[in-house]
């Protein structure tokens, strides 16, 4: 059973790495990185030539909990936590990123990260 585990884990590795080695984040134009967990989705702007975390934001902030009220299903939770990323970058100066979609398929939740954040003004 282990042995199957650590296959599926070597797995999603190749994949992202896979992505990753297309995708570099920089000053001018860093990295929007997504994370989903079964009930939980993160999303980070990441500077990779510094190698700092700029802006973050997830379905768990404190910040977010009047909002997260609202959605009705994870996929509306993940729009509101495009949005949210995407209010704070623009309020830090960051208007252009290049998207990371980790090790996931560009659909779903990640894809609403994806929509959130280009409706609230991040281009892509």
């Amino acid at each position: 059973m282990s042995d199957k585990n650590s296959i599926h884990q070597r797995m999603q590795k190749r994949r992202q790495m896979r992505v990753r080695k297309k995708v570099q984040g920089s000053a001018v134009r860093p990295r929007l990185s997504v994370y989903r967990s079964a009930k939980n989705i993160y999303a980070q702007i990441i500077d990779d030539v510094a190698g700092i975390t700029l802006v973050s934001s997830s379905s768990i902030d404190k910040d977010m909990v009047e909002t997260i009220k609202s959605a009705k299903k994870k996929g509306d939770l993940s729009l509101l936590v495009g949005e949210n990323v995407a209010k704070k970058a623009i309020a830090k100066g960051i208007e252009l990123v290049v998207f990371d979609r980790n090790r996931y398929e560009y659909h779903g939740r990640v894809k609403g990260v994806a929509e959130g954040a280009r409706k609230a003004g991040l281009k892509f």
